[in-house]
C-alpha cells in the first residue's frame, strides 16, 4: 500500500474503536509511538499504547549477532499481535529483520529523518580529532568496518544498551567517542550531542536507518487503508531497495553491510558496502540507479547490486 493521500471515504471507513500501538518501552521507541499515536489521533482514532520489554533490550553483555540478531527487538512486539493484545507494532526500521515472520506484513513506511551516522564526543570535534588508538564505541558491525576504513588506528569496542544508556558510558569516561545513529538523536532533541555527521560517502547508513516501519497481522487488511495517509511512498521505495540488498546478501546483524538509496528525479540510485567483519581486505562497494516506481521495481535494484557486491568479493 503506497498511497499517500486521504480516500474521501477515510473516516467512514477506516475509523475504529480503539487502536493498541505495541512498543518497544526505550525512550527513543516511546517517542516513535507517541509520534504514531499523534498522527493516528489527528485522523480521528482513539489509540493506547502496550509498552514491552523486549529480549533485545534485556540482553546487554553479548553483541546482536551472538544472541539472535534484530528480531530480538521485535519478537515480543509481533506475539502482542498474534494474540490480540494489540493491533500494530511500531520499529525503527533498521532493527526489523529483512525477512518477517509468516502472517506479518509491513503496512506502512514513514518519512525519513536524516538518515546518516553521528559522532558523538565529549572532547573531540570529530573523527579527524580523535588521537591515535582513541576508543571508539559501536554495537554495530557495519560501523566496525566504516571505521576502521577510515581510522585503522582506532580502538572499536562494543557498546550495547539504548540511547540513554549509550551516551551515560560516553559521559563516563569509557569511551573517547560514540557512533549512533542521527535521527534517534534527532528526535529526542539531542542534536547539540552531535560533534560530526557523517556523509553517506565516508559512512554508508544500514538499510532502513532513520525510517519508521508499521508492522501488523497479514490478516488486518482493514489497517492497510487506515495507515496509508502515514507513509511516505518515496521512503518506502528507497529502503525497499536497501533491504533487498541484505535479503539478497543474506543479511544479519553478523554481516557487516551497509545500503542506502536516494531519488535523483524518477532514478534510485542505490549504494552499498561490505567489509571483512576480521579486517581482511578493502572494503567491496557496488552501486547502480533505476527508473523505481513500485516495491518489485525496488527490490530488483536491491537484488542486482547485492550481485555487484557478490562479483567483487563480498560474500
Amino acid at each position: 500500500m503506497l498511497a499517500s493521500t486521504i480516500p474521501e471515504n477515510y473516516q467512514q471507513v477506516t475509523t475504529l474503536s480503539k487502536l493498541v500501538i505495541a512498543t518497544r518501552e526505550s525512550r527513543l521507541a516511546l517517542w516513535q509511538a507517541e509520534h504514531v499515536k499523534t498522527l493516528l489521533e489527528q485522523h480521528g482514532h482513539a489509540v493506547s499504547l502496550l509498552g514491552m520489554t523486549t529480549q533485545g533490550d534485556q540482553i546487554l553483555d553479548r553483541s546482536l549477532s551472538k544472541v539472535g540478531g534484530k528480531g530480538l527487538f521485535v519478537k515480543e512486539l509481533e506475539a502482542a499481535l498474534e494474540d490480540g493484545r494489540a493491533d500494530l507494532a511500531v520499529h525503527s526500521l533498521k532493527d526489523v529483520p529483512m525477512e518477517l515472520p509468516e502472517g506479518f506484513v509491513l503496512a506502512c513506511v514513514m518519512e525519513r529523518e536524516d538518515p546518516r551516522d553521528a559522532l558523538v564526543s565529549v572532547r573531540f570535534a570529530g573523527l579527524a580529532d580523535l588521537p591515535q588508538g582513541a576508543c571508539v564505541g559501536t554495537s554495530s558491525l557495519r560501523r566496525v568496518v566504516l571505521l576502521r576504513a577510515l581510522r585503522p588506528d582506532l580502538k572499536i569496542e562494543p557498546l550495547r544498551g539504548n540511547l540513554d544508556t549509550r551516551l551515560r558510558k560516553l559521559d563516563e569516561g569509557q569511551y573517547d567517542a560514540i557512533v549512533l545513529a542521527a535521527a534517534g538523536l534527532m528526535r529526542l532533541g539531542l542534536q547539540s550531542r552531535i560533534r560530526q555527521l557523517f556523509e553517506p560517502s565516508d559512512m554508508l547508513p544500514a538499510a532502513g536507518q532513520g525510517a519508521l516501519g508499521i508492522e501488523v497481522l497479514a490478516t488486518r487488511t482493514d489497517l492497510l487503508d487506515l495507515l496509508s495517509p502515514l507513509t511516505h511512498q518515496t521512503t518506502w521505495l528507497s529502503v525497499a531497495a536497501e533491504r533487498a540488498v541484505s535479503r539478497a546478501m543474506g543479511g544479519s546483524c553478523s554481516m557487516p553491510l551497509a545500503a542506502f538509496a536516494g531519488f535523483s528525479g524518477e532514478y534510485l540510485q542505490l549504494s552499498a558496502a561490505w567489509g571483512d567483519p576480521d579486517g581482511a581486505g578493502p572494503l567491496v562497494r557496488a552501486r547502480s540507479a533505476a527508473a523505481v516506481a513500485n516495491l518489485e521495481q525496488a527490490d530488483a535494484l536491491g537484488t542486482a547490486v547485492a550481485a555487484r557486491l557478490r562479483a567483487a568479493g563480498a560474500r
